[in-house]
């Protein structure tokens, strides 16, 4: 059974050098740490079913990256790199040994970007539905951005963030409830213009520093876990290729992946087949 939300976790904040404070959560005790890194516009709380199910082996910590969920606001510079700095901070101020990153798309994009920068790092990578995989000339950039802002994703208007949200599951978003209310606290939270320069420019970061070029690069184990019917990546109108083909030639790039796919499960993977997404992990890992 899926785990539903609880707006009850125990949230944590650590100053980093560059005088920003996260909010993190720490669950859990283990050899391992798994620090998990959230996707676009959304918080740590997405990774939930996965720290309960992981923190009886490992010590499990979810992070809101800066400018996102409970972490500060204000005129950061977001940029990819600017996020994998501040993650490869944490883990040094956190003093954390036998680093796993788990990263969910643009979270994922984040976490191949600190390997490349500082392949020390972690020890092993998880990837679920990464944002990083997909290339995108001039021409699919604008029409991109065009397309966002037509569906006008992760807004401050409830039913439209409902609407997005749902879309990253293959079905049942019931499950998502929680979540989407806790996120439009959230977002109700931020300054009147800064949610979306944060949105802008997190989107703008993901076209603009690619990471497909360099998969070689990574050597750690990696292993990369899709949705087989995830409508978000790769994008259809742009990319008309499977999920499964996009991320096949991936992983064929990475001289030591592994891929899984996950039957019924869309964007949201994580959540949506928790239990066969903490299992997948559990056996890369042990």
């Amino acid at each position: 059974m899926t785990s539903q939300y609880s707006a009850n976790l125990a949230y944590k904040k650590i100053l980093l050098s560059n005088g920003s404070a996260i909010s993190y959560i720490d669950e859990g005790a283990g050899e391992q740490t798994i620090v998990f890194i959230h996707g676009l516009a959304t918080f740590s709380g997405t990774w939930q079913p996965n720290v309960d199910g992981l923190k009886p082996k490992f010590r499990c910590i979810a992070i809101d990256l800066p400018g996102n969920g409970y972490s500060d606001k204000g005129d950061l510079p977001f940029s990819i790199q600017y996020y994998a700095a501040c993650v490869f901070d944490f883990i040094k101020l956190m003093k954390l040994e036998n680093v796993v990153l788990c990263g969910h798309s643009m979270g994922g994009q984040v976490a191949m970007t600190l390997l490349l920068n500082a392949p020390d790092a972690a020890e092993k990578l998880v990837l679920c539905a990464p944002a990083g995989f997909e290339q995108f000339n001039v021409f699919e950039k604008t029409m991109y951005r065009s397309m966002i802002g037509m569906a006008d994703m992760f807004s401050t208007n409830e039913s439209n963030l409902r609407q997005s949200v749902y879309t990253s599951f293959y079905k049942n978003p019931s499950q998502a409830d929680g979540l989407i209310d806790e996120m439009t606290k959230i977002i109700r939270s931020y300054p009147a213009t800064s949610y979306k320069k944060m949105l802008d420019a997190s989107i703008e970061g993901m076209m603009n520093e690619p990471v497909f070029n360099r998969l070689g690069e990574i050597h750690v184990p990696v292993l990369v876990i899709f949705g087989e019917l995830d409508a978000l990546i790769p994008n259809k109108l742009l990319h008309p290729i499977s999920t499964d083909q996009l991320a096949r030639n991936a992983v064929a790039r990475m001289p030591n992946a592994s891929l899984e796919m996950i039957p019924f499960a869309g964007h949201f993977v994580q959540w949506e087949k928790a239990e066969k997404v903490n299992e997948a992990i559990l056996h890369f890992l042990q």
